[in-house]
């Protein structure tokens, strides 16, 4: 196969947790002068780049870690009854046959991803798990990945649904693989670039097969 190892982001790439991310937000925004967001406004939001969500949402930086930290810890009590990307379960499991290692990249919490792969049946398919609190903070541990690892950084693919994920691939020198099933929009995915996007999970498998 073409890349040794595969990495994938978690919220929107793998787990279905839009719906509940904007639900806990709406409910903790009002605490920190935050207006909560609308159902309307969603399509127009999954255009922006983080920069922009966090000016439209008028949300100040310093107030980011702790509405982070506090909404994984929401999330926990619902995380196993979350559901999985549909047909992304059958790809996880086929590619693990294909890859010598998986794991998760994620600003999610550690724990809740743990807890959302044993209820759905794969947390034995992912070599490691790995959690970083900042949103801007995945193109460091990608690189150390690779170093853990033994790979050269063409040799891996990052896997995820936003521009952030996408700017910490470039950032971090790793091929990256753009899903359009998550918070952000095919067309503004596909405005960067990406060296892959996936429009249909069942894609992977032709990614692996060239």
């Amino acid at each position: 196969m073409k890349y040794r190892g595969m990495i994938f982001d978690f919220d929107g790439t793998l787990a279905a947790t839009l719906r509940e991310t904007r639900r806990i937000f709406n409910e903790i925004a009002p605490d920190y002068g935050i207006r909560p967001v609308g159902e309307e406004e969603i399509d127009m939001l999954r255009h922006l780049s983080l920069r922009e969500l966090l000016d439209h949402l008028r949300i100040p930086k310093r107030r980011v870690p702790l509405l982070i930290a506090r909404g994984t810890r929401m999330m926990r009590a619902k995380i196993a009854t979350l559901p999985m990307i549909p047909g992304m379960a059958d790809v996880v499991r086929t590619l693990r046959d294909r890859c010598e290692c998986m794991g998760i990249l994620t600003s999610n919490a550690s724990s809740n991803v743990e807890a959302f792969l044993d209820a759905h049946g794969l947390l034995d398919h992912f070599d490691f798990i790995s959690s970083t609190s900042k949103l801007t903070g995945k193109s460091r541990h990608l690189k150390a990945i690779c170093k853990t690892f033994s790979l050269n950084h063409n040799e891996i693919l990052y896997v995820g649904d936003e521009l952030r994920d996408l700017k910490a691939a470039r950032k971090a020198g790793v091929p990256m693989a753009a899903v359009t099933w998550g918070f952000n929009s095919r067309k503004s995915l596909a405005a960067e670039n990406p060296d892959h996007l996936i429009e249909r999970p069942d894609e992977f498998l032709r990614i692996v097969e060239r």
